[in-house]
């Protein structure tokens, strides 16, 4: 996994800026129910998107929560007295704290089965009853769009996908919550080129491949073969799924 306190000084500018944040913001408050007052963001990250929550709703007072220490600064410059440092799995509130909670682009990142269900049940403990969850869901198969460049990786090693949406759907009724709607935002600027792919490929985005291995170096080669090196294709399109706490 990448060292998301390194990553956090070039993060936003890597994945699409102001735009992506924008579109994800505006999908994600459309599932939240206009009555919420209190929000909680887990794996807030640079506080991006978590401020756009706020400023989309201005009644809406929202809390950003992250694990990596360089993550939560940005956050907190952003949002300042807003963000805590906190493990998804075991977040400092209270039960019931919260009208809304959501983790967006999150649950991709957890290691094991164990650890995703452990995220679902704390966001699911702190909901209030009648309270909504929202969270990305497959968001690998997302960054597949049909390219030239997904052919070149066609052949690469895969980590089970943890946010897959049956697999969501499956933890999230065991912890009580119920579906409640669903939608889709593209991610903007975040088409993949071949020169980009090729960079990401070495130095460790694809959690599956060690940099430098031989597989990785073979798509690399067929990744540097491919027309119009710095030319993006598709953007992806995401996936979010609500769900109501009875």
């Amino acid at each position: 996994m990448l060292d998301y306190d390194r990553e956090a000084e070039e993060y936003d500018a890597s994945r699409g800026g102001e735009p992506r944040a924008a579109a994800a913001a505006d999908a994600v408050l459309a599932l939240i129910p206009e009555s919420a007052g209190r929000l909680l963001d887990v794996a807030c990250g640079t506080g991006i998107v978590t401020r756009r929550f706020a400023a989309g709703r201005p009644g809406l007072k929202v809390t950003g929560a992250d694990l990596a220490h360089g993550m939560a600064r940005h956050a907190a410059a952003r949002m300042p007295g807003a963000v805590v440092l906190a493990d998804s799995r075991r977040l400092p509130f209270r039960d019931g704290s919260f009208d809304a909670v959501t983790s967006v682009w999150l649950l991709h990142l957890v290691d094991s089965a164990e650890d995703v269900r452990a995220v679902l049940a704390e966001c699911a403990r702190v909901l209030r009853p009648g309270g909504v969850y929202v969270t990305t869901v497959d968001k690998a198969a997302a960054h597949d769009v049909g390219s030239d460049i997904d052919a070149v990786l066609a052949p690469r090693p895969r980590r089970p996908a943890r946010d897959a949406a049956e697999t969501v759907a499956a933890h999230a009724a065991a912890y009580g919550l119920v579906p409640s709607g669903q939608a889709r935002f593209p991610g903007v600027g975040q088409g993949r080129s071949p020169r980009r792919t090729a960079a990401d490929l070495r130095r460790g985005w694809f959690t599956a491949l060690t940099p430098g291995a031989p597989i990785g170096e073979r798509l690399v080669a067929g990744l540097e073969a491919l027309p119009d090196q710095d030319r993006p294709r598709p953007d992806p399109v995401f996936t979010l799924r609500a769900f109501r706490k009875p």
